[in-house]
């Protein structure tokens, strides 16, 4: 085996043998990780690369340190930014025999200190904690007769906490803002007022929210030695993840933790810094050796993730960076064997873009032997700019008959299904081999299977997507994982399996849920995928519109480097030269492309086709009729708005809806969308029976032209959508049935 399979951070058995001494822990790191491994004494600070395996080198780091008895693991506290991070960290840790150690984020650490000593410190019981802005930062803006918008207040909060995470009090947020050359939403008068005002209501109120917690915690420490000490004596080796993401407060908290000490190793990338909007700053990591003379360093550049073609294209994007983060930025090496080149693809408009996408991906993921390359769905992810992209993905994923999952739902183990299935399999396995439901079974994971089908859980999935597939998809996990496990562990028994669910709950180490994720590139970062598609890589979205200062487009570039970095095998970035279909074909791809993708130059000039990696043209630019303007049928003015070219009308032009009719279809999409477990407006939108509605089709050529339902909609609810506009009853289920059959 090479030493880069060896070093590779992402092993493939997800229950390794605990490495049965301190030299094992070291064994398959590459020279750089285990240099960051073994030194365990003063100031470390690695600068990691993308892909190169950070995660690894700290953790075995600390693996190390507990195993040759250097660092008693409830002396070690290791900081992180997410709580997913963390759970992972703690996985990492328990499979290295390290499990005591102390992994968490900045403010679950700071909470349990400020509550275990705030009766001590200030006295009384602690304050409650709020865990959302949203209500209070609206009273405060009503006392100060604003009425806010979601999208404002949303703005108003996001300022909120930039202040409070770079220590400005509300009184010296205008200058401040003006100092940074940060971009405020709002007047920044009128912004301050809100914060003073929802500060005073905090208070009146005896409520804190989790910037206070962090506040506070400093507060504490730097005013009572004592309770320091009593800290410091606790917690004596740190570690700190994603340290270009440290804020001013948090470096402050990070301080009154260490002390005069310097038992402390970070991490981080500057040129993943795409977190300022929060206060976030590489300068400490970027200062580090300023501050720390005598510091060791360590640089890690072997890239274990992506391809030499994806690193390239990752490598080139920083090629053109500037600024200081530029300065610093690690040109990684590719450990890993050649790939397909990167895919660069231009579509005609927005939906195009989306259905081409959809198309791809339900070809990568068909099984071996059906045309496909067999990539779990899993595998593969969408990455946007904005949340606001999301829905036209979902949609198409939907219409493809692709699982999906969105980004920043709620954790695996707090999930209702998984709850309820913990609570079978605990009763199952108290029960031991009396449960009638094994006779028929084989092996752990038959045994899980069995328990689960009294959850109502099948071995087969649901027809659709949406709810019912996602808890499906979440019940399958746990089988996969059953099946893991009793390969690792050929003797477990029901019992062992659910202590291994036990442990994994308690660090939110959770299994793989099969489905397409598709998520913002904020939200994607350190994460990874055999298969990227960036999509909607326009200028104006890519940098995004409102970033104007050059460092500002610096962090839109870091932004899509990250991007371009969660990709091991396939990557495709793609983009389309019209919103919507029939309007003007003005857009350009992203300015930070130019000189990468084939026929680029440096200069920005429009390319066509290259070589390998050239521009992939979508299904809507070749084989398919030109669309010209469409054209408001009341009034012939040429629409560009999505909704209105959906409606062949425009929004203020009157409406000949059959109100009876659209009623009837909304009712119809609900029993549909119930049916199939998916979310109603992946049936068809609400803009798309509108338009039926208005156009009350009389034959499938009619409804075929209407936007929004293409030819699999056109097959599968066709017959009940002109039913109901003929006023005539449903098609049966049988007929159905019996069409959907002969479809698959």
């Amino acid at each position: 085996m090479t030493s880069a399979t060896h070093a590779s951070p992402f092993p493939q058995d997800p229950f390794p043998r605990v490495p049965d001494s301190a030299d094992a822990v070291l064994e398959g790191l590459d020279p750089e990780q285990r240099a960051v491994a073994t030194t365990l004494q003063g100031p470390v600070c690695v600068l990691a690369g993308a892909g190169t395996g950070k995660t690894r080198a700290i953790t075995h780091r600390i693996a190390y340190g507990v195993r040759a008895g250097v660092f008693q693991p409830s002396t070690v506290l290791a900081v992180t930014f997410t709580a997913r991070a963390a759970g992972e960290m703690r996985g990492r840790l328990r499979q290295l025999g390290a499990g005591g150690v102390q992994t968490r984020t900045f403010h679950s650490a700071a909470l349990r200190q400020l509550q275990y000593f705030w009766p001590k410190a200030v006295g009384g019981e602690p304050p409650r904690l709020m865990e959302r802005k949203v209500a209070l930062v609206a009273e405060a803006a009503a006392r100060g007769r604003l009425r806010l918008e979601r999208a404002e207040l949303r703005d108003v909060i996001s300022e909120i906490e930039w202040a409070k995470v770079t220590q400005t009090v509300p009184e010296d947020y205008p200058a401040a803002v003006a100092k940074s050359d940060r971009e405020p939403p709002r007047d920044p008068a009128e912004t301050a007022r809100i914060y003073a005002t929802y500060e005073q209501l905090k208070r009146d109120r005896g409520a804190i929210d989790f910037e206070d917690v962090l506040l506070l915690t400093v507060g504490i420490l730097a005013d009572r030695p004592d309770i320091a000490e009593v800290v410091r004596g606790q917690y004596q080796h740190f570690t700190v993840d994603e340290y270009q993401d440290v804020s001013p407060l948090q470096q402050r908290l990070l301080q009154q933790w260490l002390g005069e000490r310097d038992s402390l190793c970070v991490v981080g990338d500057a040129s993943q810094t795409i977190y300022s909007f929060t206060g976030a700053t590489p300068d400490h990591l970027l200062d580090f050796r300023t501050r720390h003379p005598h510091a060791t360093m360590v640089k890690l550049v072997r890239d274990y993730r992506s391809t030499p073609q994806v690193v390239h294209l990752a490598n080139g994007l920083l090629g053109q960076a500037r600024g200081r983060a530029a300065e610093h930025r690690l040109e990684l090496i590719s450990q890993r064997q050649p790939g397909p080149e990167p895919v660069f693809a231009e579509h005609p408009d927005e939906p195009a873009e989306a259905e081409a996408t959809a198309k791809r991906i339900r070809e990568l993921i068909a099984p071996v032997g059906e045309g496909g390359a067999g990539i779990p769905a899993s595998e593969v992810a969408v990455l946007f700019r904005v949340n606001a992209q999301s829905e036209i993905y979902e949609q198409a994923l939907a219409d493809a008959g692709v699982p999906y999952q969105l980004r920043g739902a709620e954790r695996f183990f707090d999930r209702p299904e998984i709850r309820a299935a913990g609570l079978a399999l605990r009763g199952a396995a108290r029960a031991g081999g009396n449960d009638g439901a094994f006779d028929d079974v084989e092996g752990l994971a038959g045994q899980v299977g069995a328990v689960l089908a009294s959850t109502g859980w099948t071995p087969e999935p649901p027809a659709g997507s949406g709810a019912v597939r996602d808890r499906w998809e979440s019940l399958r996990s746990l089988v996969t994982l059953a099946e893991d496990f009793g390969r690792a562990r050929p003797d477990a028994g029901l019992r062992a399996f659910v202590a291994e669910l036990d442990e994994r709950a308690a660090a939110q180490h959770a299994p793989t849920v099969e489905g397409v994720t598709l998520a913002s590139l904020h939200a994607a970062k350190g994460l990874e995928w055999d298969a990227v598609f960036l999509v909607g890589l326009t200028d104006g979205m890519m940098p995004i519109t409102h970033a104007k200062t050059p460092e500002q487009v610096e962090e839109e570039r870091r932004l899509l480097y990250v991007g371009v970095t969660r990709a091991r095998l396939r990557l495709t970035l793609s983009w389309a030269v019209a919103r919507s279909p029939g309007g003007r074909a003005t857009r350009r791809p992203t300015r930070f492309l130019d000189g990468l993708r084939p026929g680029s130059g440096a200069g920005g000039a429009r390319g066509g086709q290259g070589g390998a990696g050239g521009v992939e043209r979508g299904p809507g630019s070749r084989g398919r009729k030109p669309r010209g303007p469409v054209k408001c049928r009341v009034c012939d003015k040429t629409l560009t708005e999505a909704t209105e070219v959906k409606l062949r009308r425009c929004e203020d032009c009157p409406s000949s809806m059959d109100e009876e009719l659209y009623e009837r279809l909304r009712e119809w999409r609900v029993d549909r969308a119930r049916e199939l477990g998916r979310p109603a407006y992946a049936v068809f939108t609400d803009v798309t029976l509108m338009a039926i509605a208005e156009t009350v089709p009389g034959g499938e050529g009619e409804l075929s032209r209407i936007s929004g339902v293409g030819a699999h909609k056109l097959r599968q609810f066709g017959p009940d959508v002109l039913a109901l506009c003929a006023g005539e009853p449903l098609p049966s289920a049988s007929e159905e049935t019996s069409e959907e059959s002969a479809e698959k």
